[in-house]
């Protein structure tokens, strides 16, 4: 196992997801929303020098968007008990990221295993909750009220996340459907 120093900054970040929930949870938002920085940059770094000095790994291959789903959805969760996102919003990412990693299971299980590789709108979906949980920890941390900014984001990350169920479900069904056509 390559416990190198990209997998390190990873794990510091997994690390750190139990923290920023008790921030948030505790009503410790500036704590929550500097640690959730703390996060995001270490994500930048960990990948940079994965890639900019070719220190990849398997390893890091699996826990680097581990990592980033576990801080994305206990984020999440963690804002819809405070109250500062709607818990149908929370339930939506939640829901999606459940249904993702089941059809990735299932297809496995069955002994027709999907390759593992973002959708483009999967990537937006997941720049828009990052930016979005920033700036509701921003609005609490410096006492910010702009609601219709909120409002905003709100509704982008639910477009985008349903857009990402769609899209991820056509992309398993065809997946599936291609071993009884001889692919």
């Amino acid at each position: 196992m390559d416990l190198g120093i990209p997998n390190l900054i990873t794990l510091g970040r997994i690390i750190l997801v139990p923290i920023v929930v008790w921030a948030i949870t505790s009503g410790e938002m500036a704590a929550a929303f500097f640690l959730f920085l703390v996060a995001g940059l270490s994500d930048a770094v960990d990948g940079f020098l994965a890639k900019r000095f070719r220190m990849t790994s398997e390893l890091g291959a699996y826990i680097d968007p581990l990592a980033d789903k576990a801080l994305i959805v206990s984020i999440y969760v963690a804002l819809g008990v405070a109250a500062a996102l709607p818990i149908s919003l929370v339930i939506l990412v939640v829901s999606r990221d459940i249904m993702i990693i089941a059809g990735f299971m299932l297809s496995w299980m069955i002994g027709r295993p999907m390759p593992i590789k973002p959708l483009p709108v999967s990537k937006a979906n997941t720049l828009a909750q990052i930016l979005l949980a920033a700036w509701v920890l921003a609005e609490y941390t410096f006492g910010l009220n702009v609601a219709p900014v909120t409002a905003t984001g709100i509704g982008l990350v639910a477009v985008l996340t349903l857009l990402s169920i769609a899209f991820y479900l056509a992309e398993w069904l065809r997946h599936m459907n291609s071993f009884g056509t001889g692919h």
